[in-house]
């Protein structure tokens, strides 16, 4: 029973990535209505960063500079690549997020290097025991960072002018431009927050085992986690972002018990078989809002 309910906080700890990721998609896609393929680059950017700062500062320190430099990189491509571009297709914009994402990684892939660069965390690979369970230190760190993470953001877009702003803006814009908000700054803080969230992810996702060129990878489990929750869901991304990195942790721990077809590395494809069931019974996610166009 323990080990299960180890896997399971592991899970939670995966997922908290997970859903970090997922809420900077849906934030960007809220604000413009556009899918940022760019997360994945400012995941890594904000993890190098914090590599290098470790060298010189605290961790702590590190991280929050790193996060404000990466907030500062998503609201500089929002308003240099992506502002020009509004009232083009959604297409087009999406595309040019991908080619943001490429040029980003390939400068910031040459202060990776090809060794595993070390981000000087406080908990490494040590575990700890809580209520007798085992338990990694760093996923634990990134299950309650991410849950403060999440309790500061649904406070500031329920509570603050600029979060209820925001709110505006996403259900209708020309609206929110009759009653004097600035749409444009609107876009640039949602960049710099998906940006940030996305950095703190890649911060999380290298504790412990280190940062290299290919992390970028498991930014694209983000966007099974989307669709499950629903592209405009907050919650709907906290939620199966937990829900997917528990599943992935059990599949992984005991998929292999049940049948051999779902051992090795099955769980892997775990988040897009569940991103494919949920397309075909429910495409607008769990939690998304049903769009009615009418023909």
């Amino acid at each position: 029973m323990n080990d299960f309910l180890a896997t399971v906080v592991r899970g939670l700890g995966n997922g908290s990535i997970y859903a970090l990721l997922a809420l900077g998609f849906v934030i960007i896609y809220k604000s413009m209505r556009v899918i940022s393929f760019a997360q994945p680059a400012f995941m890594v950017a904000g993890a190098t960063l914090v590599s290098h700062l470790v060298l010189r500062m605290d961790f702590w320190l590190a991280l929050i500079i790193a996060l404000l430099l990466t907030g500062l990189l998503g609201a500089g491509v929002e308003r240099l690549a992506l502002r020009p571009m509004i009232g083009k297709p959604v297409f087009v914009i999406a595309i040019i997020t991908l080619g943001v994402d490429i040029v980003i990684r390939t400068v910031v892939n040459s202060f990776i290097g090809l060794d595993i660069r070390q981000m000087g965390d406080p908990w490494g690979l040590d575990q700890t025991t809580v209520f007798g369970l085992t338990i990694d230190q760093r996923h634990l760190a990134t299950l309650v960072t991410t849950l403060i993470v999440v309790a500061a953001l649904f406070a500031f877009y329920r509570y603050s002018r600029m979060g209820l702003a925001m709110r505006a803006a996403s259900y209708d814009q020309e609206v929110a431009l009759a009653q004097g908000i600035s749409v444009g700054r609107v876009f640039s803080l949602s960049w710099a927050l998906a940006a940030m969230l996305a950095a703190l992810a890649g911060v999380f996702l290298s504790t412990g085992v280190g940062l290299e060129q290919n992390l970028w990878i498991t930014a694209l489990k983000a966007l099974p986690v989307i669709i499950l929750g629903g592209l405009d869901s907050l919650g709907g991304a906290v939620v199966a972002g937990l829900a997917i990195g528990v599943v992935e942790a059990l599949v992984g721990s005991y998929g292999g018990d049940v049948s051999p077809i779902f051992g090795g590395d099955f769980f892997l494809v775990v988040p897009y078989l569940l991103m494919l069931a949920v397309l075909l019974v429910k495409p607008y996610g769990l939690f998304g809002t049903r769009e009615v166009e009418r023909i």
